[in-house]
């Protein structure tokens, strides 16, 4: 996947090496060139210096063709604008923006924006969305067998109950996350757009997990 970071920073570096490490392209923007020290000798990714919510240095950075966006600068309004223009303007998918005013953020999860505020955590969570198979656990058990993980689910689970969905992908599930609050299930829990679900599983089991959600529920389940 190609991916574009708008900022140099620690959380936007980390971000890159990793990124670049699991086989991905990167192009990171900065407006700082300054800021680009921060990046190891062998990065090989595109180094892009501008404004990130400029048209043409979004271009330059290779937005057209990205599978993900990230604004992780240190300011809001730059974060969330440019997050927007890659979305509404460039057609990304997937963007992911760093708030650090937690009042703003929910107004901004409305917008379809995923917000995320600390360095190595903001990394996680970012690859936890864009990457979503290959997440870590957010916790396991002592034995390393049980997991609390988050889980991305096909668009077309939208309405299910997840008590049913519960019984069809064989799994317990623990909680939503809805517009950025946890919210505890109960019977008549439906899955909504935008809904992270987080389930406990067997570790060994979560592939199979992951695949099931991944599709369209099979009508005879």
């Amino acid at each position: 996947m190609h991916i574009v970071i708008m900022g140099c920073g620690r959380v936007g570096s980390t971000l890159a090496h990793i990124l670049e490490d699991s086989g991905h392209s990167v192009a990171i923007i900065d407006r700082n060139p300054q800021a680009f020290r921060r990046l190891r000798a062998g990065f090989r990714g595109r180094r892009v210096t501008g404004v990130g919510f400029d048209r043409d240095v979004l271009t330059e950075a290779g937005v057209e063709s990205a599978t993900a966006f990230v604004a992780v600068s240190s300011g809001d309004n730059s974060n969330i604008i440019s997050a927007r223009v890659a979305r509404e303007t460039f057609g990304v998918d997937t963007v992911v923006a760093r708030i650090y005013d937690p009042r703003r953020a929910e107004v901004y999860q409305r917008l379809g924006i995923p917000t995320v505020a600390t360095v190595r955590w903001t990394a996680d969570q970012i690859l936890r969305r864009i990457l979503p198979e290959g997440a870590e656990p957010l916790w396991r058990d002592p034995t390393g067998t049980v997991v609390l993980a988050e889980v991305a689910a096909h668009p077309t689970w939208i309405g299910t109950r997840i008590a049913d969905l519960e019984s069809r992908v064989r799994t317990r599930a623990a909680f939503v996350n809805r517009m950025g609050e946890a919210v505890t299930i109960t019977e008549d829990t439906v899955v909504q757009d935008g809904d992270v679900l987080h389930v406990i599983a067997a570790e060994n089991d979560m592939d199979r997990i992951n695949k099931v959600l991944a599709a369209a529920p099979e009508e005879d389940q």
